[in-house]
């Protein structure tokens, strides 16, 4: 399993959100740029790069830092956040960015992942998945920033592009995205039954190598840890076995 960090941008800052809550963010006094440096050092291979105001309001809110942080080689970027139209995938992978992440626009309008996954291939293209675990434990997706619920769940949305060449999809558990209270599992394990031949990435609660650790044992194929890299909780050394080339 690759641990893949997570940098969220708002506002040219480096931020974490709790739950998926744009009025409960905590912002880090570290300049995004520097934080990919110090991963790159670590031997950290792909980041995860989120474009919080993009996500909200669907139009990209840190283009230059972004372009910026892409124009390097140290590390491949995975951009999420904001890109709902063709030209805007376009446009970043253009700038030097790996993997464009398509969440909300493949939910509004799927022929949009289907031409990309055509066009680009299946490792140029991740479909993100924000979701919350209801009562009857359906994971339901949410777009647009996590505020706009829909009646459809994970395994429908999965199921309508089974006929594409699909391959990276990340998954957010909101509700503990940011919580540090450990990871979906039972939602992981449902997801690995149902879909096999996806290369699952899981995010939302990691708080320890321990989690690292069984995420891996069920055969996840990366995981997106922030909040808890940003604080420490997980030493470089304990990351090692999830840094290939390190």
């Amino acid at each position: 399993m690759l641990l893949i960090p997570s940098i969220d941008l708002r506002g040219g800052h480096c931020v974490r959100l709790l739950k998926g809550e744009f009025d409960a963010e905590t912002r880090y006094d570290i300049d995004p740029a520097e934080l990919l440096g110090r991963y790159a050092d670590a031997g950290v291979r792909w980041l995860h790069l989120v474009d919080l105001d993009g996500a909200r309001d669907g139009t990209p809110g840190n283009r230059e830092l972004i372009r910026r942080m892409a124009s390097q080689s140290r590390i491949r970027i995975q951009l999420g956040g904001g890109l709902r139209s063709r030209a805007l995938v376009d446009e970043a992978l253009a700038a030097g960015v790996s993997r464009a992440v398509i969440g909300s626009a493949a939910v509004e309008d799927p022929s949009l992942l289907r031409a990309l996954l055509a066009d680009y291939g299946a490792d140029r293209v991740c479909l993100a998945i924000d979701v919350r675990v209801d009562e009857q434990a359906i994971p339901r997706v949410r777009t647009r920033g996590w505020v706009k619920e829909h009646a459809l769940s994970l395994w429908e949305l999965l199921a309508s592009f089974a006929d594409t060449p699909l391959r990276h999809v990340l998954c957010t558990d909101i509700e503990r995205d940011g919580a540090l209270g450990g990871p979906g599992f039972d939602l992981y394990a449902e997801a690995l039954r149902r879909f096999p031949q996806i290369a699952w990435q899981a995010s939302g609660g990691i708080r320890s190598a321990a989690d690292l650790a069984q995420l891996d044992t069920m055969g996840l194929a990366a995981a997106i840890s922030g909040k808890a890299l940003l604080e420490g909780r997980i030493t470089m050394e304990e990351l090692q076995p999830y840094l290939p080339g390190a």
